[in-house]
């Protein structure tokens, strides 16, 4: 499953690049997001708890940052295991590219399931994937938007 889009966020690019590696900040914006540890630079651990269709799951898993070019791009990849409802695991390739004073994020995700949950059927997933996706980064604007309005 793929999906792209891209976001127009009212702060700074160095602003959002801060943002896009705040372990905090992209807890408060994940989607039932339990926690998010940083374990290096690069790596962090997450453990996230959702509910697509009739479905709940907890996922624990790890997420990588890589292809690293501060403040402009970076990937992200991450692999949960669901235990009985599955797995998802995906990346998303983030470019940032500055527009006056605001910055525009585009996103190119890339995702796919195993397990129960690929059984829900690929309309069902892509919708519900697709609305998660959105939900984040329109919380992700928020709080960056936010944050930049109050230091300002």
């Amino acid at each position: 499953m793929d999906m792209q889009g891209e976001e127009r966020i009212a702060a700074s690019r160095d602003a959002v690049w801060a943002a896009l590696n705040d372990p905090e900040i992209l807890r408060q914006c994940i989607p039932g997001c339990q926690s998010l540890e940083l374990k290096s630079p690069t790596e962090l651990s997450a453990s996230v708890k959702i509910k697509i269709g009739p479905v709940s799951a907890s996922f624990a898993g790890d997420v990588t940052l890589s292809n690293i070019k501060a403040p402009e791009s970076y990937t992200i990849s991450g692999e949960g295991k669901g235990g009985i409802a599955g797995f998802a695991k995906g990346g998303a390739d983030v470019v940032l590219t500055e527009d006056g004073g605001e910055t525009i994020l585009v996103y190119d995700v890339k995702a796919e399931i195993g397990g129960k949950l690929a059984q829900l059927g690929s309309r069902l997933i892509g919708s519900s994937a697709k609305k998660l996706a959105q939900q984040f980064f329109a919380d992700f604007n928020a709080a960056v938007s936010a944050k930049a309005t109050g230091a300002a």
